[in-house]
C-alpha cells in the first residue's frame, strides 16, 4: 500500500528504531508508547488484520513478540507484558496494517489494561 505508513517504514521510507528483524516482521520502538519500552511487531508485507495474516506466520508472528518481548525483561524493562492487537476501527485498529503491541509492565505502574 503506498500511503501506508508501516509499508513505508518497512521500506525504509520513514525512519524507526528496529529492535527486531526477520523475513517476515520486524519490532520497533513505539514512537508515542503508553509505558516505557513499548513495541510494535509489524509484518513486512502489507496484511490489514490479523484476520488476513495467513495461519503459516501466525506462528511465526508470535515468536517475533516472544523474542521482544523477552529482551524487554532481560533489559530490566519489563517483569511482565501484554500483548494487544487491535483489529478494525471499532477495537481501536488506528494504521490499517497488521502489528501487535507488546507493552511492558511493572507491579503498580499504574497502566489500566481492559480484558
Amino acid at each position: 500500500m503506498e500511503d501506508c505508513v508501516f509499508c513505508k517504514i518497512v521500506k525504509g521510507e520513514i525512519p524507526c528504531t528496529k529492535i527486531y528483524d526477520d523475513d517476515n516482521f520486524i519490532g520497533i520502538l513505539n514512537i508515542k508508547p503508553i509505558a516505557e519500552g513499548q513495541a510494535l511487531i509489524i509484518s513486512k508485507k502489507h496484511f490489514k488484520t490479523l484476520l488476513d495474516v495467513p495461519s503459516s506466520l501466525g506462528n511465526e508472528m508470535l515468536e517475533a513478540s516472544k523474542e521482544v518481548a523477552l529482551k524487554l525483561i532481560k533489559e530490566g524493562k519489563a517483569e511482565g507484558f501484554n500483548l494487544v492487537v487491535n483489529n478494525f476501527r471499532s477495537a481501536g485498529q488506528v494504521i490499517d496494517h497488521v502489528h501487535v503491541h507488546i507493552i511492558p509492565r511493572k507491579k503498580d505502574d499504574g497502566l489500566n489494561m481492559l480484558v
